[in-house]
């Protein structure tokens, strides 16, 4: 590992400041995949900014607007945050699927969508919540949709400069279960070779899938034969989801196998959360 220079900020303007004095600044928060990935070599910052205990950012609570999780908020924090319980369990359920508890203590929701790895287990819920990221930048704050936050294998929609304030998960809250299934190797502490979040908004349903695509999708053919051609065999209705997906063969399972694990998830979710 490279020497590097760490910086503890006051604020979070100080923060952005030196966020664009350099490329080589690298946020910290929880740090979980970012100190692994720099004793790899795949990261080699000049300076670590730790913004972990910045007030802006360590922000948990529910308003008329909904619910807001702050970037240094842990994954455990927010699996275990009440309204997050009982309006949005699938993002518990999500936050869960990540690492290990003692990893959960240090990484956050934000550096997991930040990291922007195709199977990342918050994005998926958070797609079928139409969660919101909230970004601070030079020349102030802008949003955008969590579906369009992902951009790459680990690219994402930030500019030079800026950084995530929160994520957002707007009211009204769905009306119907939601549920996240999470197929990797080892069963617990492991990348997802799929993952996959369905979630039933009365009549309709909305369904994400991760490590399937260079970005986590939505399985729009699956939701269109439901909500708007009424289709009720979930068998059927989940073979559609091969036309929404693009696996390839990694270590983690081939794409055959994530062809046939994605549409088995998706029945099983389909009626778990819609109905046998």
């Amino acid at each position: 590992m490279l020497a590097y220079e760490y910086v503890k900020c006051n604020n979070l303007q100080e923060a952005l400041q030196l966020l664009q004095s350099d490329e080589m600044v690298y946020p910290l928060a929880g740090g979980t995949d970012l100190i692994v990935g720099m004793r790899g070599g795949k990261f080699a910052p000049k300076k670590l900014l730790d913004i972990k205990n910045l007030d802006d950012l360590k922000v948990l609570t529910e308003d008329e607007q909904g619910i807001t999780l702050g970037a240094a908020v842990t994954l455990n924090d927010i699996a275990e945050f009440a309204p997050v319980k009982t309006s949005i369990p699938i993002l518990a359920e999500g936050c869960r699927s990540v690492g290990s508890y003692m990893i959960r203590n240090r990484a956050t929701l934000a550096g997991n969508i930040c990291n922007a790895s195709p199977a990342a287990d918050t994005s998926a819920p958070l797609y079928c919540l139409n969660a919101i990221v909230n970004i601070a930048g030079p020349e102030g704050d802008r949003t955008v949709p969590a579906n369009e936050f992902f951009t790459g294998p680990g690219k994402n929609a930030l500019k030079k400069g800026e950084l995530v304030r929160s994520v957002i998960v707007p009211k009204p809250y769905p009306s119907g279960n939601g549920v996240y299934f999470k197929a990797s190797r080892t069963g617990s502490v492991d990348l997802a070779t799929v993952g996959v979040a369905v979630q039933s908004w009365g009549n309709k349903v909305m369904i994400a899938i991760g490590a399937v695509a260079p970005t986590p999708v939505r399985a729009s053919s699956v939701e269109k034969a439901i909500n708007e051609n009424g289709e009720k065999d979930w068998a059927k209705a989940a073979a559609l989801v091969r036309n929404d997906i693009s696996p390839i063969t990694d270590l983690r399972g081939s794409r055959e196998y994530r062809y046939h694990v994605v549409e088995v998830l998706v029945r099983r979710g389909l009626e778990q959360t819609m109905g046998v």
